[in-house]
């Protein structure tokens, strides 16, 4: 346990991070964690703790530099990108994306979201750059749509994976993209993960980088966020620790990813902006902070005001907001009772109702690699909960939340 006080002032009470401490400890006392890292700020000062190890049977112990694999975690950092460039009026909200992304000019929807791929009608207006934003371009993953022709096409295509080595290069994952219909009209119903992928490809042909390059010019690197990206050098290898998706059945540990030679072990082909950072609790720290400080970090703008606010407020109409408020609430089996936050703004959920310890206006998101991120700017909070078990058994989402909770105890006004 480590704790850095930079004032006189406590914000969280002895009792509260005692508290913290034993309860990420006794779930990695259950055997079903191998080990973790977690961390809470809240003004200047910042709790940090690493319990466990690197692997289920033993190996070296976690730490606070430990990397991670962030998973759908990725998707409120990769989010700031595209924010530079509205910003900077690059991009704007209404633009069709057709210019840069030709691949998706002309589309066709499905006349049933679980109909035959040929039967289509024409969309009725193009793709914006508000419909990536916003994850309503009209394709996406569906929980509740498996087995349908158009899910079974995504998976089939390769248009979704969960290999960071498994997308292939943008040009190539981008015609891929290009030969499916739409399963809803553009802007009508919100859907997850694809979105983000499409606009990392959006920021690169922009820009004219890589979409990790330019995370690294304008976010990454002002933020200091220096063991942040789409891979984990070898110099830095034995940092990160082996992911496991355990059994759904037995719960037996398996391997998903190794680290050396593992998917993040070299640079990837497709840097995936909805699931494919790695990055510590440190380095998340400091983007979560930079938007609760309105843009800003030691005294340096990183994005405006309006776009942070932009991108943590719900932007979701209510009939959109029905299609993830369902998945939440009706598919816990699935989702682990995470996601029933009320609202969605960029890359990100936004609280719009007090559903558990967290008040309204809290934003940030989770990762099915058995990670969370979170900032309040009601109570000047950031939490990172970071572990290496996928989100195949409740155990970690059962962990995730009770972090939550011990962080809001905590709080002592």
């Amino acid at each position: 346990m480590a704790l850095d006080l930079t004032d006189q002032r406590s914000s969280f009470s002895e009792t509260g991070l005692r508290r913290i401490r034993d309860v990420l400890a006794r779930h990695v006392e259950s055997g079903r964690i191998p080990g973790l890292v977690a961390l809470v700020s809240r003004g200047r000062e910042t709790y940090v703790e690493a319990v466990g190890a690197m692997r289920h049977d033993g190996g070296a112990p976690m730490r606070r530099d430990t990397i991670f694999r962030m998973a759908s975690t990725s998707k409120p950092v990769t989010m700031a990108a595209a924010m530079v460039l509205l910003d900077e009026c690059r991009l704007r909200l209404d633009d069709p994306v057709e210019p840069w992304l030709p691949e998706l000019a002309d589309r066709q929807v499905l006349r049933r979201a679980d109909g035959p791929l040929e039967d289509t009608v024409p969309a009725r207006r193009p793709i914006t750059v508000r419909d990536l934003l916003t994850s309503t371009f009209g394709l996406g993953m569906d929980l509740t749509a498996l087995g349908t022709p158009i899910m079974d096409a995504v998976f089939e295509r390769g248009v979704f994976s969960q290999s960071a080595t498994g997308l292939g290069a943008p040009d190539e994952w981008m015609c891929r993209l290009g030969t499916l219909p739409l399963m809803h009209q553009p802007g009508e119903h919100w859907q997850y993960q694809i979105s983000n992928d499409v606009l990392g490809v959006l920021v690169a042909r922009v820009t004219g980088q890589s979409f990790e390059s330019f995370l690294g010019e304008r976010i990454f690197g002002p933020l200091g966020m220096e063991d942040t990206g789409f891979h984990v050098p070898a110099g830095k290898i034995d940092r990160l620790p082996t992911c496991y998706t355990p059994d759904p059945q037995t719960g037996e540990f398996t391997v998903w990813d190794e680290a050396v030679g593992g998917q993040y072990s070299a640079p990837v082909a497709f840097q995936s902006g909805g699931g494919g950072l790695v990055s510590t609790v440190d380095d998340y720290h400091a983007y979560f902070r930079m938007l609760l400080n309105h843009g800003t970090h030691e005294g340096e703008r990183i994005l405006s005001r309006p776009a942070v606010e932009l991108m943590t407020t719900n932007c979701l109409t209510p009939e959109q907001q029905a299609a993830r408020s369902a998945l939440a609430r009706n598919n816990v089996h699935i989702s682990f009772g995470q996601g029933q936050h009320g609202g969605w703004g960029y890359g990100m959920a936004v609280r719009t109702y007090r559903g558990d310890y967290a008040p309204i206006g809290q934003f940030g998101w989770d990762g099915g690699t058995g990670t969370t991120a979170y900032a309040d700017p009601r109570n000047g909070v950031v939490g990172v909960l970071l572990t290496q078990v996928g989100l195949s058994l409740p155990a970690p989402a059962q962990l995730i939340h009770d972090f939550w909770t011990t962080l809001y105890q905590a709080i002592d006004d």
